[in-house]
């Protein structure tokens, strides 16, 4: 368990996390822009969905080429590393904001949370944003690591 975890947290492991503050200074600063100052908050759950979507397809693009290049150092060339990291994000946004928006928002309308004398669903979106982005950070770096950029050496040291 040692050496996975010594490997799991490696050079690799600093440089997506270097990315990912990046990213998410880009892609979280223009999620609650395009939520809180534009139509879209007057949609509740859908503008959350909204904002968050078009954020995370313009951030994930800057994240592709950083990854790619910088943190993975993957050489491979054609579509397959291009699709395999478009069904990362996919399936990490899926599953983090199919959870956080809903749970989220249950969670504060229900029990009347709120903080910054917001309205109480307001607050539940933004706040179901940084859940849903914390989530997906996570499930994320797991997928671009074993996934989408799986190195040569990992493959063939799985075998």
């Amino acid at each position: 368990m040692g050496e996975f975890l010594k490997n799991f947290f490696d050079i690799k492991f600093w440089k997506f996390i270097l990315v990912g503050v990046l990213n998410t200074i880009v892609g979280t600063g223009l999620q609650f822009v395009l939520y809180n100052f534009t139509p879209l908050q007057g949609m509740s759950q859908k503008g959350t969905f909204i904002a968050s979507a078009v954020s995370y397809f313009l951030a994930s693009i800057m994240s592709y080429f950083l990854n790619k290049y910088f943190t993975f150092k993957n050489n491979e060339k054609g579509w397959k590393p291009v699709v395999r990291f478009a069904v990362n994000i996919a399936v990490c946004y899926a599953i983090a904001y199919g959870l956080a928006i809903p749970l989220t928002s249950y969670i504060c309308t229900s029990n009347n949370i709120t903080m910054f004398g917001w309205k109480v669903d307001v607050f539940a979106q933004n706040a179901s944003m940084v859940i849903g982005s914390c989530l997906f950070v996570a499930l994320n770096y797991i997928g671009q690591r074993f996934f989408a950029f799986k190195s040569t050496e990992e493959a063939v040291s799985e075998q």
